[in-house]
């Protein structure tokens, strides 16, 4: 999908119409906080009940949002304080260097035979599998660093950009396991916060990977690579 890329910024209006909707996203967990986000967001690109999402998001801190969008936002419903959206066209060379942030629900396909897809797994949880039951609690810290930054590395890869070793390695932040939507009907997703220096080796492809988004679950604020010069 082409067209311009827009990069807004949203917070939750503190009113008293919805101040009882901006006490639930604040209070409730991570996982019941994407679910109802992900509904918000939505609305916010809602121009027709057919209209596929061309968008990213991301939670900065409870009722604040980033996106990126193909479209300008547009708040009908009057929930949020919207900042006027600005064109996200950044230019850039080889061998730029750029801070990032990003969210990502990291996944490695498992289990397809010949010909088939794998269904996708989390990659910590993968990891944590290849343990011995009684192992997984003290190990949990490692996998967390060692497969996060795999999986990065081989975003990286296919994405245009590399970590350069003078910058030292990205860091994860953090991983928590979110539960969307109801226990039995809902899903669980594990989400990774990752932090660092890259350096950018083909502006092209790089500045696509950043418009499509990183991993899965990009519809509950996942995917979105935040990036500023270092």
């Amino acid at each position: 999908m082409s067209g311009p890329l827009w990069l807004s910024r949203a917070r939750l209006r503190r009113d008293a119409p919805i101040d009882a909707l901006t006490r639930l996203l604040v209070s409730e967990g991570a996982g019941a906080r994407s679910g109802a986000a992900h509904k918000l967001v939505w609305a916010l690109f809602a121009d027709a009940e057919d209209r596929r999402r061309d968008f990213l998001w991301r939670e900065a801190v409870p009722g604040l949002f980033y996106l990126l969008s193909r479209r300008r936002p547009e708040d009908r419903q009057d929930i949020f304080k919207l900042d006027e959206p600005k064109l996200f066209s950044p230019v850039l060379s080889t061998g730029d260097r750029l801070a990032f942030s990003l969210r990502a629900n990291a996944t490695v396909a498992r289990g397809g035979g010949p010909g088939k897809r794998g269904k996708p797994c989390d990659v910590v949880m993968d990891a944590l599998y290849t343990l011995p039951a009684g192992a997984r609690a003290d190990q949990r810290s490692h996998a967390v660093e060692s497969a996060g930054l795999a999986w990065l590395s081989r975003q990286a890869e296919k994405a245009g950009f590399r970590f350069h070793p003078s910058s030292g390695d990205p860091r994860v932040m953090a991983y928590q396991a979110l539960r969307i939507g109801h226990r039995d009907g809902g899903m669980k997703i594990g989400v990774l916060d990752f932090e660092g220096m890259l350096e950018v080796t083909d502006p092209g492809i790089f500045v696509a990977a950043v418009a499509s988004g990183f991993g899965r679950a990009k519809g509950f604020g996942c995917g979105l690579m935040l990036i500023r010069r270092a």
